[in-house]
């Protein structure tokens, strides 16, 4: 490269190395050091040799859709992407097996391959709504997990000591418990480790609480003579209750396909002192816009109930656009501000011999879509949240007549009618 091409190179460099790195978290100042340091380096052979970057993230498809948390990596990686790296999307249908322990003070229940293999279909097409599935390399890690014997995995095993495993916050906090930690858990760093050889990655974007399997596959890239790839995390969204990470297992998640008004509600829930980490990380919004927001928050130039609305209406008009996120706050004003019941709601059609009908509630809201499972449907109604005219169900067995209106939760409505 010539003299007058440096400065150039200098500044293409400082400008990608600024948009990656901005809203990055890391668990300590010396890792900050280290990953920007080895960024820019990877940045500038990059641009220098007009070779893109090979960069990952990898999502477990334990659920079958992805909320608002997911969207946070999905977006850095978009970035990669507009500046003309190769994005890959690694759906972890194998490390989903195990489930990732990162976050769990307790045993993560183990998924069957059907269901990873048939939750990974959702997850691929919520994940184009972010992403540019033409400029999106898409690999599932069965392709090589699949494939190791036992002898490799022993292998892999024997760059790892125990001491390492025990030092992670959440086995350690089991511990001191006496809960116990299962040996299948600890492979899960091993698995996502071998993931970064695998696709010969040049940078991983995960959560603050990945950190430690992002460095499994630094260990592992060296071990097998490619260089390590260079860790860039972000910080972890809360949920609804602005306390635990969202999680659709925990039921505090904003789902990115669930209907404009469950979204609007959701987010008028949130907490107020978790408003400037939602307009930071669950919204698309600018970030001097954001900036601006957070500081008419800080000096109470703006209410937290506005605040909510404008939230509200970001997240909404993000996935189904501003006509959709007008209607959710004009619903969500006419039935949680005044009380009422919305104008229109969806039907649901019983067959009646007489004037009422006998109908079990988990068969009925599965049928109609508004509840996921028979399961979640009586826990709903064992909470009271199936209700007819203010009163909850009893029992999942009830007897309806046409023209009921059911209220499902805080935000579902459903209207009887003869089938």
């Amino acid at each position: 490269m010539s003299g007058g091409d440096r400065p150039a190179l200098q500044t293409e460099v400082e400008r990608q190395h600024a948009l990656i790195m901005h809203g990055t978290a890391f668990g300590d100042a010396e890792t900050r050091v280290t990953m920007e340091r080895e960024l820019h380096e990877r940045l500038a052979v990059s641009i220098r040799e007009e070779r893109p970057l090979r960069v990952y993230l990898g999502v477990d498809p334990t659920a079958p859709d992805l909320h608002l948390g997911h969207v946070v990596g999905l977006r850095k990686l978009r970035t990669f992407a507009e500046l003309g790296h190769q994005a890959i999307l690694l759906i972890g249908d194998f490390t989903g097996l195990v489930g990732d322990p990162s976050d769990k003070d307790a045993l993560r229940p183990m998924s069957t391959m059907e269901q990873l293999q048939e939750n990974a279909r959702g997850y691929q097409e919520q994940a184009f709504k972010v992403l540019d599935p033409e400029h999106t390399e898409v690999r599932r890690n069965s392709e090589w997990l699949g494939g190791l014997d036992f002898a490799s995995v022993i292998r892999l095993a024997s760059h790892f000591t125990v001491a390492q495993f025990l030092e992670r916050d959440t086995f350690a906090r089991r511990l001191e418990r006496g809960a116990p930690v299962y040996v299948h858990e600890f492979m899960y760093g091993l698995m996502q480790g071998y993931d970064a050889v695998a696709l010969r990655a040049d940078v991983q974007i995960g959560g603050t609480d990945q950190t430690f399997n992002l460095i499994a596959g630094r260990i592992l890239q060296r071990v097998h003579g490619q260089p390590p790839q260079v860790a860039i995390t972000f910080p972890i969204l809360v949920g609804l209750d602005g306390k635990a990470r969202m999680s659709k297992s925990q039921g505090n998640h904003i789902g990115i396909d669930e209907p404009p008004d469950e979204q609007y509600g959701k987010t008028m829930s949130i907490p107020d002192a978790a408003l400037p980490q939602f307009f930071t990380l669950g919204t698309n919004l600018p970030a001097d816009e954001v900036a601006a927001l957070e500081r008419d928050l800080a000096t109470r130039d703006l209410h937290p109930m506005e605040a909510k609305r404008r939230l509200a209406h970001a997240v909404v008009r993000e996935w189904h656009g501003s006509a959709a996120a007008d209607t959710a706050a004009t619903q969500f004003q006419r039935v949680f501000s005044k009380r009422e019941a919305p104008a229109e709601m969806q039907e649901v059609a019983v067959h009646f011999d007489g004037a009422t009908a006998e109908v079990d509630l988990a068969v009925l809201l599965t049928a109609a879509g508004v509840v996921k499972s028979k399961a979640e449907v009586k826990r709903l109604v064992g909470q009271g949240g199936v209700q007819r005219d203010g009163q909850p169900f009893g029992s999942p067995q009830v007897r309806l007549s046409p023209g009921d209106v059911l209220k499902i939760g805080k935000r579902r409505w459903l209207r009887v009618v003869v089938r």
